[in-house]
């Protein structure tokens, strides 16, 4: 059996996928990139025999979130277990626990379990503070991150090191894999739109793991004033970038399955524009559409839920597209971002005035206003990914002096 697209062709040439009906395999469509599939690996976190005497009789901040665990046990009760005197812990965008909300503001607290104060760097303090870091001998860094330049545990990355560099704290990275870390692509980011969803000149996909981009802020002197951090990686054992990589706790709330870590870097432009990427769904960023939308076999209704209170559409029927079987396949069978969504969406909105609805925001997550003039410009996706070569060889360039994985060709 094939697997049958259907496509819709509006009055421009961009054609746009409604329907996937998977009645095949992926092998139907396009040609692997031939990961490497049931691959034993080792997170850093799990090489306690790399880094565990490095922790002995020093105070210790952990910058962790859910996903920081050695199997089961999260890695701060290993730390206490093991005898490692921890003293604090530093939290992310979602928060210890993972269950906030993109952008919710999240309070400094207790940790129930261990006692230890939690210092939220999500909100006002996005940086530790110099009294924060006071008495402390070094901090260990070890989150879950999905590859994409506007996924904000980077960001926080980058923060940490600052802070540290300015402290004199020693940095101590455990290396996770990174799930897209098969491909590089998507537009560099233009220092004039910097935020904390874009910190760098990277692009959208750099397709590093958090050491090795760690390891290029501190190179590239990206850190305020070009200051530099004492910086260790530890890193995974058995994971290449020619290697696949099923994240085994979901990163965060939105992103709750390999399918939706996928789809992200090619859907989370939409959250500039008046299309629900279905959050307040239980499909969460495999899915798109929005109450006026013209066409698409699916739908769905919003709902304030964790992770996703208020989402956009609440309690509203919205009309799209299923992206799911999409997702399981295209991106690992080509390694590209997917603009055709994004095009397609623009060209038969009946409201192509206020489509781009939050224009500053679509800018930053594009790391430019480029991307968002182009698509109203009526370009090609061909023309788009085209400005994008010149940025994209160079980064590749500046990438590989940093890796400490093999690449993919």
């Amino acid at each position: 059996m094939q697997l049958k697209l259907r496509y819709i062709l509006p009055a421009v040439i961009v054609p746009i996928i409604l329907l996937i009906e998977k009645q095949g395999t992926s092998q139907d469509l396009a040609p692997s990139l031939d990961l490497k599939k049931n691959v034993e690996i080792r997170t850093g976190a799990m090489c306690t025999e790399l880094y565990f005497d490095k922790l002995y009789n020093k105070k210790i901040a952990l910058v962790a979130n859910h996903t920081s665990t050695i199997g089961p046990v999260h890695l701060a009760d290993s730390l206490l277990a093991a005898g490692i005197d921890l003293k604090l812990l530093f939290t992310p965008e979602h928060g210890l626990r993972g269950e906030a909300d993109a952008g919710e503001k999240v309070g400094n607290s207790i940790d129930s379990k261990t006692g230890l104060a939690i210092i939220s760097l999500y909100g006002e303090n996005k940086k530790p503070r110099a009294q924060q870091l006071e008495g402390i001998d070094m901090v260990v860094f070890d989150i879950q991150d999905v590859g994409a330049r506007f996924y904000t545990y980077i960001s926080t990355l980058h923060y940490v090191m600052e802070a540290c560099a300015e402290q004199g704290v020693p940095v101590l990275v455990l290396d996770r894999p990174n799930p897209n870390g098969f491909y590089v692509d998507g537009p560099i980011l233009n220092k004039n739109y910097r935020s904390f969803v874009g910190m760098h000149p990277v692009p959208v996909v750099h397709g590093m793991s958090v050491g090795e981009y760690a390891q290029m802020i501190n190179g590239e002197k990206w850190l305020l004033n070009g200051v530099q951090c004492a910086l260790e990686v530890i890193p995974c054992q058995g994971w290449d970038h020619l290697t696949e990589y099923r994240c085994p706790i979901p990163p965060s709330p939105n992103l709750p399955n390999q399918t939706a870590i996928y789809l992200y870097p090619s859907l989370c432009f939409f959250e500039g524009t008046l299309v629900s990427v279905g959050r307040g769904t239980e499909f969460p960023f495999q899915a798109i559409g929005y109450p006026q939308h013209p066409v698409g076999m699916l739908r769905f209704t919003p709902v304030s839920k964790t992770g996703a209170k208020k989402p956009l559409y609440e309690g509203r029927e919205c009309r799209g597209h299923d992206l799911r079987a999409f997702g399981e396949f295209y991106f690992t069978s080509t390694g590209a971002l997917y603009l055709d969504w994004l095009l397609g969406m623009y060209s038969i909105s009946p409201d192509k005035a206020g489509f781009f609805n939050s224009p500053d925001f679509f800018d930053k997550l594009a790391g430019s206003d480029q991307l968002r003039k182009d698509i109203i410009a009526g370009k090609s996706i061909e023309e788009i990914r085209s400005s994008w070569k010149e940025g994209l060889e160079g980064f590749r360039d500046l990438r590989s002096k940093y890796l400490l994985y093999e690449d993919f060709k």
